[in-house]
């Protein structure tokens, strides 16, 4: 999942100039010194722009439940224990949850912005008593790995190819995501 995440990242960065550079510029100033709880801190653009994409890519794209006990949703009868299903991919899309919703938009993870994103509006790793337990993890270790990577190379998506979004359990760019990589320096 985390690797399916970083391949969602690097394809929307490199349709993205403005943000390709901003992040650039952020992974850029905190030099060649080890990854810390304090550097991983200050990757605030980069970790923006990694949530957006599992908001538009969530690795995840349904969670499945058993209802615990009979109930009614939207006026539908739910039994006690039929499988319900959560689509991330159609909440992180919903018009009324969210602005310009398939737009690719990191600003609406950054600090001043995060206080308005309803509880259950995001859920790349689920949400409640089963929620991802790695989900910390993952997003540490994506954003230390985008950081190496984007230090050292460029990432192009060969011109005229096509993504297309493929769930197979996870949500994966169907064929794979051919990218063309370059060395920075």
């Amino acid at each position: 999942t985390t690797a399916n995440a970083l391949s969602w990242t690097l394809f929307l960065l490199s349709q993205s100039p403005e943000w390709m550079g901003r992040v650039r510029e952020e992974i850029d100033g905190l030099g060649e010194a080890a990854m810390d709880e304090a550097r991983l801190g200050q990757l605030v653009q980069t970790r923006a722009v990694f949530e957006e994409s599992m908001r538009l890519y969530p690795p995840a794209p349904t969670l499945t439940r058993d209802a615990l006990e009979a109930d009614e949703l939207a006026g539908v009868r739910i039994n006690k224990g039929a499988r319900v299903i959560v689509s991330p991919w159609v909440v992180h899309r919903h018009k009324t949850l969210w602005r310009d919703p398939d737009a690719f938009d990191p600003t609406r993870f950054l600090p001043e912005n995060r206080d308005s994103i309803h509880r259950f509006a995001y859920l790349p790793f689920g949400a409640g008593p089963r929620v991802c337990i790695g989900a910390a993890f993952a997003t540490q270790e994506a954003l230390i790995v985008l950081r190496a990577l984007l230090r050292h190379f460029s990432f192009e998506l060969p011109q005229g190819h096509v993504v297309t979004p493929y769930h197979r359990i996870t949500l994966r760019p169907e064929g794979g995501l051919p990218m063309m990589v370059k060395a920075r320096r």
